[in-house]
């Protein structure tokens, strides 16, 4: 019988696979999630990081030069004007390692999806 890798279950597990300085920046976001949102439920959801509700509040993922942050996107709409500096997407946006993480504009973002998930 052979074994399977280790599926990764938990957060901790997912930032410990990445180098020691982005795993701080995860760390942070992390605690930034969970100070606006502490009790939001963690978990790993499409192989990432993941804080549920009722359903997802918002996710994040380790690449190799940014960090994605998923808050949806009535969320990126709604902050638009404030993430003009970063590449985004429909539903993800781009914080690069080589710049300052703008945790308050993420704590705004967590507390925005609360609101709409009510």
């Amino acid at each position: 019988m052979s074994e399977q890798p280790d599926k990764i279950i938990t957060i901790d597990q997912y930032i410990a696979g990445f180098p020691q300085e982005q795993q701080e920046i995860m760390q942070q976001v992390r605690r930034t999630i969970l100070n606006v949102a502490p009790q939001a439920v963690e978990t790993i959801s499409w192989g990432m990081p993941t804080f549920k509700m009722k359903k997802i509040l918002v996710q994040f993922a380790g690449h190799t030069r940014h960090i994605g942050f998923y808050p949806w996107p009535e969320t990126i709409e709604a902050f638009a004007d404030r993430l003009s500096d970063y590449k985004t997407s429909k539903g993800g946006i781009q914080f690069p390692y080589d710049k300052p993480v703008p945790f308050e504009l993420i704590a705004e973002m967590v507390r925005f999806r609360l609101n709409v998930l009510g």
